[in-house]
Order: structure tokens, then sequence, then C-alpha cells
């Protein structure tokens, strides 16, 4: 039985976290991406609007997707972290921008972030072919 390849990709464009983790792990054909917030290249949190730090989250994400050979296409599952339930209804607005149909699997979680963060996500994908 093969063990499948692990590895951990990252480029200069993937942003840099101060916490112990890896930004994303790649498991053969799978790619799991850690938490992805409102942080500039360097990791400092850039606080802002929801829609901003939403935006912001989405495109960090997208560049560790990017960096591991995959994009938001080829997102399978998501989970979303939303500090303040209020943003809901913006919330799915934005996200459908990012994710179109067919939607990836999906769990959102209020009320469960610090408050110098309006939202967080991370994901599993797969690469892109070819």
């Amino acid at each position: 039985m093969n063990n499948p390849i692990v590895s951990y990709p990252r480029d200069e464009s993937t942003p840099v976290s101060h916490l112990p983790f890896s930004p994303a792990v790649r498991v053969g054909d799978l790619i799991f991406v850690s938490g992805q917030a409102s942080v500039d290249k360097t990791g400092k949190i850039i606080s802002g609007t929801f829609e901003e730090e939403f935006r912001r989250s989405i495109e960090n994400l997208r560049a560790v997707l990017e960096s591991a050979g995959s994009d938001l296409a080829h997102v399978v599952q998501t989970r979303n972290y939303i500090r303040d339930s209020a943003n809901t209804p913006l919330y799915n607005k934005l996200y459908a921008e990012y994710f179109t149909a067919p939607l990836p699997a999906r769990t959102t979680i209020t009320g469960c972030l610090p408050a110098i963060l309006h939202y967080e996500v991370d994901c599993m994908a797969v690469p892109k072919v070819g």
C-alpha cells in the first residue's frame, strides 16, 4: 500500500502567519487550507468593515489555493466563521460572488471570533487539472 505524498505548498503570495500552523497541506489530491482572515502579506491583521474583511480573507484564500495548484472553482468545502450574526445576509450575498454553482459544501458558525476579526474562512479543495 502506497502512502500519499504530503506537501506544504507556499510561495511569495502566501500570507505569512505568526501562529503555529501551515497555510496549506496537500495530501495526494486533497488540499486543506487553514483559516484565512483579513491579514496583509506579513500576517498583520487589517481591520475594516465586514465586507472589507470578507474580501481580503477570500483573496488570501485564493492566494493560498493558487500556491497549492488550485483555485476557488476547485473548492469542495468551506467553513466560515462570522463574529456578528447580523452580517449573515451580507455574507451570503458576498459569498455568492466568489462561489458559484456547483457550490461547495459549506458550514457557517456565528458568534465565534474575537473582537479584532469580523470573518475567517478555511477550506478543502482539489487541484486544478492540467
